[in-house]
């Protein structure tokens, strides 16, 4: 049965269902089969195969996303990617609770706003795709959904510790470790402005700020931007 929710949700995500019933079953909370003696399904076992769809993916579309990034943070960039708050988020965009079918009593209660209902569906969403298209669908529903949130994933990591960053692609790139110089301080002393000197690659970069150690991090940010030919 598809209805207008489930026909726009399959444009939103990229994907037309050739077996339509794997739609209806990734949207069918268990409130509903509870209330319908006729319906022997709900999403339960899609999610359960659509959060392993979800973790593999994932892992290779980030392993390929970003080539520079060490065990842990590709690690801590999935958990941030594949947790609750992200997908109930991606679903919300969605409008995933419109097109759900809920129990009387769950969709009065707002179900169809609750987080966790919408976001078990996505990853449900995600296992019935598998199901349908295999993993090239799967994947290209990904990418859909997540390509936005990696990049900015991928930009929060850097921010936050671009010195780590630029010292694992040069590891990885063969080449000496950056070195870091101070170059002057001026200023009162009470505010002074600390020159730093970057050196990678017979490249040198250089950056002023309160705190030297504030001028090495946006000296590294303007070599991860160099070298990733972002500027």
């Amino acid at each position: 049965m598809q209805t207008r929710e489930t026909k726009e949700l399959q444009k939103k995500i990229g994907y037309r269902f050739r077996n339509k019933s794997l739609l209806i079953e990734a949207l069918t909370h268990p409130s509903y089969r509870h209330e319908h003696a006729e319906v022997h399904f709900d999403n339960q076992r899609l999610e359960f195969l659509g959060d392993a769809v979800l973790g593999l993916i994932s892992a290779n579309c980030l392993y390929h996303a970003l080539p520079t990034a060490a065990e842990g943070n590709l690690s801590t960039t999935r958990s941030q990617l594949t947790q609750g708050d992200t997908l109930a988020h991606i679903a919300n965009q969605l409008e995933l609770g419109k097109a759900m079918r809920f129990g009387i009593g769950e969709e009065k209660n707002g179900g169809a706003l609750r987080s966790s209902n919408v976001a078990d569906a996505l990853e449900a969403l995600l296992g019935a795709v598998w199901l349908d298209g295999g993993i090239r669908g799967a994947e290209r529903v990904f990418k859909n959904l997540f390509t936005a949130y990696i990049t900015t994933l991928e930009e929060l990591t850097l921010s936050q510790n671009p010195k780590g960053a630029l010292q694992e692609l040069a590891q990885q790139k063969g080449w000496s470790l950056p070195q870091y110089q101070p170059e002057s301080m001026q200023g009162p002393q009470h505010q002074p402005l600390h020159s730093v000197i970057l050196t990678l690659e017979n490249r040198t970069f250089k950056a002023s700020a309160s705190s030297r150690r504030e001028a090495e991090r946006q000296c590294a940010l303007d070599a991860l931007a160099h070298f990733s030919g972002k500027k």
